[in-house]
């Protein structure tokens, strides 16, 4: 589990249960008016942190017929849904304060520059409310989540 508490003991993760059974649920809200590859990158980016954070987050790889390896994908699911940039900003303030709840974001000056440190030093000078967020990733327990999402639609 990561340093919040927040990911799956060895004895947790059930790769034969349906995700739904799962202790925690992962959801990743990207503004849906941006154009699909934005859309895109600001999602996988979202997801490789959350990836890298969230302990026991990835089930085993997988080998198929010919033998040929796939690398493991998230057992628990990741739900992708849609909202505007104001309802981004809530969702991002909401999870932030809800204990249990790791959050992933993508500031919108991530997709600006090339550069990462130019990118790490424009979000110094900026307060978490004005950062635009293109991508908020969470991963909590269900009821929690929940409350933070909504009835937001998935992305379509």
């Amino acid at each position: 589990m990561d340093d919040a508490g927040i990911g799956f003991a060895p004895d947790e993760i059930d790769t034969a249960a349906p995700t739904r059974a799962a202790r925690l649920k992962w959801v990743i809200v990207v503004d849906g008016s941006l154009p699909g590859g934005r859309i895109a990158n600001a999602t996988a980016c979202v997801g490789a942190a959350t990836g890298a954070a969230i302990a026991g987050l990835l089930g085993p790889g997988a080998v198929d017929a010919h033998g040929s390896a796939h690398a493991g994908l998230p057992w628990i699911g990741c739900t992708v849904l849609a909202a505007d940039a104001t309802q981004l900003a809530t969702i991002r303030a909401r999870a932030d304060g809800s204990e249990g709840v790791f959050v992933a974001d993508m500031p919108a000056h991530a997709q600006l520059t090339r550069v990462y440190d130019e990118y790490v030093a424009e979000v110094a000078t900026r307060p978490s409310e004005d950062l635009g967020y293109l991508a908020v990733g969470l991963v909590g327990p269900r009821n929690r989540v929940d409350r933070i999402v909504g009835r937001l639609p998935l992305l379509a």
